[in-house]
């Protein structure tokens, strides 16, 4: 079977699959050969619902992502060299490798079937600064001196998302936390049933806060 037969036979998979690129054209030939190494982690992973390829391209660097979405599970994986077909490669190389690690406790995960609570995330605009022009630094002084410290604009929601609140174990939190990449996860511990929050501390390990109450 060739490379586009075997990425049209992933294509029909089942699976939502999107390829995207920024600052790059992503060709048929990139797309299919993405698909075609992607396929391969069928032999791992079950209950794949989508996938997400996003192609990079800074100065010298060619990078690739790989959001790959299983059950309730997130995982992510990059790379980057200076030819887009090898950072493939490289990325779909380290995905295997997370799945592996973590197959099993992935498959446990899942077979425990907790009921997930859906989370409202608003996101709100970043404010925007004035830039100003001053004709000398007492001016400025002046004008910052005067101006109000807080901001009368209201708050604008420009979007909003749902979030899965997972009951899960300590272990299964830093699991989902490896997995992803994300900066922090809020989840309602499988023990005493109250919310945590995990995060990712500068020294490379995880802080967990507990809301006393």
């Amino acid at each position: 079977m060739n490379r586009k037969a075997k990425a049209l036979e992933f294509v029909d998979a089942g699976y939502d699959i999107k390829v995207t690129g920024r600052h790059v054209q992503v060709t048929d030939s990139m797309k299919d050969y993405a698909l075609e190494k992607i396929s391969k982690i069928e032999r791992f992973m079950n209950r794949i619902i989508d996938v997400n390829v996003i192609m990079d391209i800074q100065k010298l660097d060619h990078r690739v992502e790989i959001i790959l979405k299983a059950g309730n599970s997130k995982i992510t994986s990059q790379a980057s060299s200076q030819d887009m077909y090898a950072s493939i490669d490289k990325a779909v190389s380290k995905l295997e490798a997370q799945i592996r690690r973590y197959k099993s406790k992935l498959q446990d995960h899942h077979a425990k079937g907790h009921a997930v609570i859906d989370m409202v995330v608003n996101v709100i605009q970043r404010p925007e600064e004035d830039e100003l022009d001053f004709d000398n630094e007492e001016e400025e002084e002046e004008v910052l001196d005067n101006a109000p410290k807080t901001s009368s604009e209201p708050l604008s929601v420009v979007h909003q998302e749902t979030l899965p609140l997972k009951i899960l174990t300590y272990d299964e939190a830093i699991m989902k936390m490896e997995l992803s990449g994300d900066a922090f996860l809020i989840f309602k511990n499988e023990v005493d049933q109250k919310l945590k929050v995990i995060y990712r501390r500068k020294d490379g390990h995880y802080g967990i806060i507990e809301p006393a109450c």
